[in-house]
């Protein structure tokens, strides 16, 4: 089944009239003491522990910002739930943003979401096969099944960039789409040939004897931004206080996340089923606290090759 990004993009279409006329200009409900309350859309996923840390120390009470954080699936989900005002702000890769500009959809970055550590075999996520596998790079992985969680997105994408990387053609790749949590079985009883992983789930399948064979965000592009936290245009122009507030509040997280590592493991199990074992050992992804731009026009050149869109993107437009 193919959960497209580009048709998550059109239903956003669809709400944009919607968001032209939403929440008021003072963004969200103020409470007493005048505390802002708002929605952030984000994954649960150990990318996002900044954003759950920051709640926990206090870091967006000192921007006087009360977050009701609401679970999505992916950036693709998370794009019509901004582009509607369901959410103030949301975490979504930056595949689903450049396709959604692509799309004339007037959405905008405000800070980074999370990075790869840039470290070839010591990023947080890579390409596994089964333990017996005589694939042993990624080259070989032309005329191979993959999984890989969406379709048309992030993962395939960087596939493709490792694949080419290592002087294989990554045209012949056929690409299913699967949930992380199914990916570990999937490359122990070989159901696939490979599988793009994160963590917790790439921990999990390389104790299960899983091989790495690439580093796809680092073969991508060197400190590759892989996500962002975003709004809308008229939320950027028309509620600038309350984004400059939340930016100064993501920012700060972003940036204690970084430094007290512990801590941000220690506060997965808050928000997400990751067992404290692999929550200990697994690599966390880097929070750098800014966006690499070069990186992520290196990921739209890449989308207009590989097809997901029709057209050049200037970047520039989207981040911040």
């Amino acid at each position: 089944m193919r959960r497209l990004v580009i048709s998550a993009i059109a239903a956003a279409a669809l709400l944009t009239a919607t968001a032209a006329c939403g929440s008021s200009d003072e963004g969200g409900s103020a409470g007493d003491g005048g505390t802002t309350k708002i929605k952030v859309g984000a994954i649960p996923i150990v990318d996002v522990a900044p954003l759950h840390l920051g709640i926990q120390k206090g870091f967006f009470t000192e921007q006087g910002l009360e977050v009701e954080v609401v679970n999505t699936t992916g950036g693709a989900a998370a794009v019509p739930g901004v582009v509607s005002g369901e959410f103030d702000f949301a975490f979504g890769n930056l595949v689903s943003l450049i396709v959604a500009r692509a799309q004339k959809l007037p959405l905008k970055a405000v800070a980074e979401g999370n990075s790869s550590t840039g470290q070839q075999g010591k990023d947080f996520g890579g390409i596994v096969v089964p333990k017996d596998s005589p694939i042993t790079g990624a080259a070989q992985l032309a005329g191979k099944t993959v999984a890989v969680n969406n379709l048309k997105n992030i993962g395939d994408t960087t596939v493709r960039a490792s694949i080419r990387k290592a002087g294989g053609d990554p045209t012949g790749v056929k690409f299913v789409e699967l949930a992380f949590p199914d990916m570990p079985a999937a490359v122990a009883n070989k159901r696939v040939d490979a599988a793009w992983i994160v963590e917790p789930f790439f921990t999990v399948a390389q104790n299960q004897g899983a091989k790495v064979i690439a580093s796809n965000f680092v073969d991508t592009a060197p400190n590759l931004t892989i996500a962002a936290y975003f709004t809308t245009e008229r939320t950027v122009q028309q509620k600038a206080d309350l984004t400059k507030r939340f930016t100064a509040a993501i920012e700060k997280s972003l940036a204690y996340a970084q430094e007290h590592p512990d801590e941000a493991r220690a506060v997965l199990p808050s928000y997400a089923k990751i067992d404290p074992a692999v929550a200990e050992k697994m690599t966390l992804p880097a929070w750098s606290g800014q966006i690499n731009r070069d990186s992520v026009q290196t990921l739209a050149d890449l989308m207009l090759t590989d097809g997901l869109i029709t057209e050049k993107v200037d970047v520039g437009a989207l981040l911040p």
